[in-house]
């Protein structure tokens, strides 16, 4: 299955320069930490059929403030309302929030931090046949 979390941050990262917000999106918390950025972190999920997955990702926006951690959370969740399509090869069938915004300071640094959760709905890829992996020769 595509990884689901390169898809999304890869999304991201362009529809949030494409809008003037260049914004950072990262699946580990960058050190130094910059004063704004995204995190998708994959939490679980389900495969539904043999050729799709549904992985659930937790959202967390961080920002200098309150209002700023929650204004970028809100504009990720709207720019995830357009991400069905094909996304870097992978077919991304819909997104499904399951958790909307929540207040989620930080523990460690205490930074202002939003976050959400939500499921994609994606289509696997084709593997190579078991013979021309590396290692069976």
């Amino acid at each position: 299955m595509p990884d689901a979390v390169a898809v999304v941050t890869g999304y991201l990262r362009q529809a949030l320069a494409e809008i003037g917000r260049p914004v950072p999106v990262v699946s580990r918390i960058p050190s130094p930490r910059p004063p704004e950025f995204v995190r998708v972190e994959r939490v679980g999920g389900t495969r539904p059929t043999p050729v799709t997955d549904r992985p659930r990702l937790d959202i967390h926006a961080w920002a200098g403030t309150e209002s700023g951690a929650h204004d970028l959370a809100a504009l990720v969740r709207a720019l995830l309302d357009s991400i069905p399509g094909v996304r870097d090869e992978v077919t991304v069938y819909r997104i499904t929030e399951v958790g909307g915004l929540a207040w989620l300071p930080d523990d460690e640094s205490g930074s202002p931090r939003y976050a959400l959760a939500v499921e994609i709905h994606m289509r696997g890829r084709v593997l190579p046949a078991p013979n021309t992996l590396k290692g069976d020769e």
